[in-house]
């Protein structure tokens, strides 16, 4: 690998650091456009953005908590729901036509999209409540985490793409409170993603040297991206949200096509 391959792949871990710090998507919702954009195969851009998701989202959830952003009972039951989930991303990877994974890529992102403009108002002015972890809503968050762990590792994006909705439509969370917790989910499922594609033959070597490279940039950006959240309202935050969205949505298109 060249340096300014290198240099280009530790600033595209950069930016797509500060996108999952600030949104909780993982990155891949920037990395797997990107890397197809670039002329790369499906399977390289999912396992570089499943290993920067893993470099990111340590970093992220760490500086999360911290700050007093993340609740870790809830996060907890989400995470193991991602941790099952995410350990069929390999079989997923194998045995479906790349073309079909994109197609579902460009729906779940086309859902998320849809789900953040049409909210009711009342939902975009709700104040933040703690959620009680009842055995309803245990069973629902690792049944989103489940969920969300097969089909987002899957397609390399991560999950909050996925769960900020639905945690917002199921469990009444707040975007700013979905997005620490999707950032700690990514923590177990793109380590099980990274073990399902292993295991599957998905992950080769040159992936893993880019991966890397791209993860050590999101390490860095990633901290930017979570000292964001704070300073900005919910209407910026779910307005730029929709922003990232459209952009990777027509970017995929363009490639499906």
């Amino acid at each position: 690998m060249d340096f300014l391959s290198s240099v280009l792949f530790l600033l595209l871990g950069g930016f797509t650091g500060v996108l999952a710090g600030f949104f909780g998507i993982g990155g891949g919702m920037v990395i797997v456009p990107a890397m197809l954009l670039c002329g790369h195969g499906y399977d390289s851009a999912v396992g570089i953005s499943i290993l920067q998701m893993a470099c990111s989202s340590v970093v992220g959830s760490v500086a999360n908590f911290k700050k007093g952003l993340l609740d870790l009972h809830v996060g907890f039951w989400v995470g193991l729901g991602g941790l099952v989930g995410a350990s069929f991303s390999g079989a997923v990877l194998t045995h479906t036509p790349h073309k079909i994974l994109l197609g579902i890529f460009i729906l779940v992102t086309l859902y998320a999209l849809l789900r953040f403009i049409f909210v009711p108002k009342k939902a975009q002015e709700q104040n933040a409540k703690k959620l009680q972890l009842n055995l309803k809503n245990k069973t629902t968050l690792i049944a989103i985490g489940v969920l969300t762990g097969i089909f987002a590792i899957s397609l390399g994006i991560g999950g909050g793409v996925l769960m900020v909705p639905l945690l917002s439509y199921y469990l009444g969370l707040t975007p700013k409170q979905s997005v620490p917790l999707s950032l700690f989910f990514v923590v177990f499922s793109s380590i099980s993603g990274v073990v399902s594609l292993y295991q599957s033959h998905i992950l080769q070597w040159q992936y893993l040297q880019w991966g890397l490279l791209v993860g050590v940039g999101s390490v860095l950006g990633v901290l930017l991206g979570v000292r964001l959240v704070p300073k900005v309202s919910a209407q910026i935050h779910r307005l730029s949200l929709i922003v990232v969205y459209t952009l990777s949505l027509a970017v995929s298109i363009y490639k499906w096509f």
